[in-house]
């Protein structure tokens, strides 16, 4: 059974378009699922200008997950890590008590190309919120993948089909990379208690609901649904167990207030460490005054 069926909202961050899918009016998580932006695709012109980039910003709270389907995205952090993203690849940055990064289109302002990526934000559970941060990257190799019924499936992050994703989940939650042929069928993870697709191309029908690109159909819990493609189709599915509220504000998550609170007049008093390969300039809060400085704009 379906719940609801959202539609991403659709913006432009400085040169490319990003869909807003989570957190809507209609449904705020799928699972511990808090956020969810579909980025592109766009085709990328050599040269274009940093002000692409997203400069250096803070998290707590959470986990990001990025995943590409085309170009590549440069990774930094504040544990001095630097890592290029690609096709089939994932990050997996937990935040934690604290960690800032950023993400820049090097390769394609040298030679172009064409942009087109996920990224999720996975809140987590109370008694992880204040862990210490971490960053892990997987090629395309280390994703458990499998085929059937006209279906390729890749396990990006969790539990799900039987096999397990590597990476540091730390609640039950499954994020699944589905290639369908016309007719191509796949059933929803059974083992997990919420569930939801989302439509990155083509059409499918789950329930006798049609759903084309640009729309996550969110299920009803514990719903055994299966997905029809109607055109061949690229799906992202996910879904766990649900990990309590959440406040969202700005790039922090957290089950209290306070603590976001607290993140932001630590982000604004400068007590949160930049990343040590691109900390010449950050994004502020909204609402405050730019940096005094840019040097690298």
């Amino acid at each position: 059974m379906i719940e609801s069926v959202i539609d991403a909202r659709r913006r432009d961050l400085g040169g490319f378009e990003v869909g807003r899918v989570l957190p809507s009016a209609r449904r705020r998580m799928v699972g511990p699922f808090i956020f969810f932006d579909h980025m592109g695709p766009v085709d990328i012109a050599p040269g274009v200008s940093r002000s692409m980039d997203v400069r250096p910003h803070p998290h707590i709270g959470l986990a990001t997950v990025t995943y590409l389907l085309d170009g590549e995205i440069t990774h930094r952090d504040s544990l001095g890590i630097e890592q290029a993203i690609r096709p089939g690849e994932v990050n997996w940055m937990t935040a934690g008590r604290g960690i800032t990064h950023s993400e820049r289109f090097e390769r394609l302002r040298r030679e172009g190309g064409r942009m087109h990526a996920l990224q999720s934000w996975v809140a987590l559970p109370n008694e992880r919120e204040e862990d210490e941060p971490n960053f892990v990257h997987y090629d395309t190799s280390a994703l458990p993948a499998s085929t059937a019924d006209g279906a390729r499936l890749r396990l990006i992050a969790g539990e799900a089909y039987g096999v397990r994703a590597p990476g540091p989940t730390f609640s039950p939650l499954f994020y699944v990379h589905c290639e369908l042929d016309a007719g191509g069928r796949v059933p929803l993870p059974g083992e997990h208690a919420e569930a939801a697709a989302y439509v990155v191309s083509g059409a499918v029908e789950a329930d006798g609901v049609s759903c084309a690109a640009g729309r996550m159909i969110v299920f009803a819990p514990g719903a055994r649904g299966v997905l029809v493609a109607r055109s061949p189709a690229v799906v992202m599915l996910l879904g766990g167990a649900p990990v309590g509220e959440r406040f969202i504000e700005w790039n922090f998550v957290s089950s209290s207030r306070e603590r976001i609170e607290q993140a932001k007049a630590d982000w604004r008093a400068g007590r949160m460490k930049l990343p040590d390969l691109d900390h010449g300039e950050f994004i502020p809060l909204p609402g405050d005054p730019p940096p005094a400085a840019n040097p690298l704009s």
